[in-house]
């Protein structure tokens, strides 16, 4: 959409850089900013004073823990930039922005080791039908063949990577490029706009031979410029980008962009790229599926608790305006006023007016909006996107270091799973634990961080309880016989119990043959009462499964009898025969599906057998190229950490699944050490 000064115009443009880990996306955000005129200088991040990473935890840890938002103009076009965190602990702040974005600047560096990283970004934008460039960050740190970096990079792709630029090298040092579409030459200054200079003689072969390939790719999707190339005719420069642009946005082409975001360098090439080719925000409603009449539409991209602002939902305004006091309705129907619309620059927020369609702001204390609702003036409002959050692998137990902020840690920790979807926390009802899930230990290590700097709450950390069971190997009949006097009514309860084994996994069973009335009806469940009330810590101190009891017989009191008494006679049988059922320690062991580049799935199998795993079997890992998922059995207890090691054995984007499968026995010193253990944390 460009006007008639060939302006591109319109609404507001979203793009969200994205890439692997350290790769540079903070950098380059700073640098466009700087460029651009919405900051006067460029800061670094290893010096703590760059837009993005401004919170106290990117600060403390050097890297992007979440998703930083900063709008700014070029050329009268305004661009809103989400500068999303590259570690795979926290890629979910980009899965809830990525879907209301017009197009992604994937920033790489010439590593390629990072390349599995990178095909897990790029796999992403794919499956979600988001138009892409790749920006190679640090060329002037590269050393190498632009070929051969290209040759590595390609297998992350599912689409043809298209270079537009080739770098020009003087004394083993990038100094500039050549534009490929435009043909010509561009001289790198430092933190200024390159320098058009004659392209040299020397780089023609090159230079002729890159620009083929890059035109080569562009005809396998457009049959008037494959004629005009197999008719050795110059296609006209129109031609060439019109072709990069409709590929570009038909997402059959990944453009790739050379520069250094450190020195300033590539990024004016980079923004009249995203002014002219990248998809307006007609495309993104399109693509979400989202009509053209109605009232006004956001989506929530991020959520922020702020100390003096309250809740601050950060969205993308996708139709119409939205301004302080417009009346807005989510997913239940629920309606809210907004309460400010504020414009973001990193962890800053400023009052503005109003919101127009392509905007990307923060609307305040929307109190029952969480991040991934579509929002509108329209009462029940379609619901564009729906982004799971990715399952937990790593988790730990946390209480109040204080017995008098529990009140106030559940609060901070609703806030923060508002904030941080792909957090979540489970009450074990059979342990007391309050666990808190994540996706690693560095994302729950910033949490924990959060908790105390942000909230206020000092917390205790520790590994999760396993949760061991026991059952037993052989049947009892036990008596179990409860009589007391103490003046008055006393107490009498006399029951006879069979105790026997059930299949593993059955569950309990109990059951009653009574005959004669020797045990009346109405203390029937109360003797099932103290059975079960024994069944929460059998004789090697687990909650007993598998184990099926029957009331044979008995005796009563007509004075004496209660449902208490009968309670405690069930419980007393249980307490007297169970010991003698050779009861055995049970583990649960989980069904682990672990998703890894090919190359490190020799290392996986080792990994899972370390750990008293059982391998069964390994595939390829359908749509992924170069990827295996590994199925497997593993004890609970040995995967506390193998996220860890696996992360470290795969680059950073190891990862897997799992589920609950089967009780298995636990027996000798292993056996013996949990039991131990156990007692010694109950004593």
């Amino acid at each position: 959409m460009t006007d008639s000064n060939g302006k591109a115009g319109g609404a507001a443009r979203c793009i969200a850089l994205v890439g692997p880990y350290l790769s540079g996306k903070t950098t380059l955000l700073e640098a466009i900013l700087a460029r651009t005129g919405a900051i006067n200088r460029q800061g670094k991040a290893s010096e703590g004073n760059t837009v993005g990473d401004s919170s106290p935890e990117a600060r403390a840890h050097g890297m992007s823990v979440e998703a930083n938002v900063a709008t700014t103009e070029f050329m009268g076009d305004s661009y809103t930039f989400i500068d999303c965190p590259g570690s795979v602990e926290f890629l979910h702040e980009a899965r809830n922005v990525l879907p209301a974005v017009d197009a992604a600047v994937v920033v790489a560096e010439p590593d390629e080791k990072k390349v599995a990283a990178l095909q897990l970004i790029l796999k992403e934008l794919e499956d979600l039908g988001i138009p892409r460039f790749i920006f190679l960050n640090k060329v002037d740190k590269s050393g190498g063949n632009i070929q051969e970096l290209l040759e590595w990079m390609t297998p992350a792709s599912g689409v043809p990577i298209v270079l537009r630029q080739l770098p020009i090298w003087e004394n083993d040092v990038v100094s500039g490029f050549i534009d490929l579409a435009l043909d010509r030459a561009f001289i790198y200054r430092e933190h200024a706009p390159s320098e058009v200079v004659d392209v040299s003689d020397a780089s023609l072969s090159e230079r002729t031979e890159a620009r083929f390939s890059m035109l080569e790719k562009l005809a396998d999707y457009d049959d008037e410029l494959m004629e005009q190339l197999l008719s050795d005719i110059e296609p006209p420069r129109d031609k060439v980008f019109d072709d990069l642009t409709q590929e570009l946005r038909n997402g059959v082409i990944v453009p790739l962009l050379l520069g250094a975001a450190e020195r300033g360098n590539g990024i004016l090439r980079l923004m009249k790229a995203l002014r002219h080719e990248a998809p307006t925000l007609e495309a993104t409603t399109q693509r979400l599926g989202l009509s053209e009449g109605g009232g006004s539409v956001a989506q929530v991209l991020k959520t922020v608790h702020t100390p003096h602002g309250g809740k601050m939902s950060i969205a993308r305004v996708l139709r119409g305006e939205i301004s302080d006091g417009t009346m807005l309705y989510g997913p239940g129907d629920d309606d809210e006023r907004v309460a400010g619309v504020f414009t973001v620059k990193g962890q800053e927020f400023a009052k503005s007016d109003k919101a127009r369609a392509g905007d990307t702001v923060a609307l305040g204390r929307l109190e029952d909006a969480a991040t991934g609702d579509t929002l509108s003036s329209d009462k029940a409002p379609p619901q564009l996107v729906d982004v799971a959050p990715p399952p937990p692998v790593f988790a730990r137990a946390i209480a109040a270091k204080e017995r008098k902020d529990e009140v106030k840690l559940t609060t901070a920790l609703a806030k923060i799973i508002d904030e941080d979807p792909s957090l979540s926390l489970d009450q074990n009802q059979d342990t007391g634990q309050m666990v808190l899930w994540g996706q690693g230990e560095m994302h729950l290590r910033v949490a924990f961080e959060r908790l105390t700097k942000k909230f206020a709450v000092e917390v205790e950390t520790r590994e999760p309880v396993v949760g061991y069971q026991e059952t037993i190997r052989k049947s009892v009949t036990q008596r179990g016989r409860h009589k007391k006097q103490s003046g008055g009514h006393g107490q009498f309860g006399d029951v006879v119990l069979e105790i026997r084994p059930l299949p593993r996994g059955a569950g309990f069973e109990f059951t009653e043959t009574i005959s004669g009335g020797v045990v009346p009806r109405q203390y029937i469940p109360s003797v099932e009462t103290g059975v079960r009330d024994y069944m929460k810590s059998g004789p090697l101190g687990f909650p007993v499964v598998d184990i099926a009891v029957n009331l044979a017989d008995g005796s009563y009191h007509t004075v004496d009898s209660s449902d208490m008494a009968f309670r405690a006679a069930g419980r007393l049988a249980m307490s007297e025969g169970m010991p003698q059922c050779n009861p055995v320690l049970l583990e649960p062991v989980m069904h682990v599906e672990v998703m890894v580049p090919s190359e490190a799935t020799a290392k996986v199998n080792a990994m899972v057998s370390q750990r008293r795993g059982q391998i069964l079997g390994f595939d390829a890992r359908p749509g992924w190229p170069g990827w295996d998922t590994v199925q497997a059995q593993m004890p609970e207890a040995e995967m506390r950490d193998l996220i860890i090691e696996l992360r470290s054995a795969t680059a950073g984007v190891g990862t897997y699944v799992y589920r609950f499968d089967h009780l298995a026995e636990l027996t000798g010193k292993l056996a013996e050490q949990v039991i131990e253990s156990h007692r010694k944390e109950a004593a």
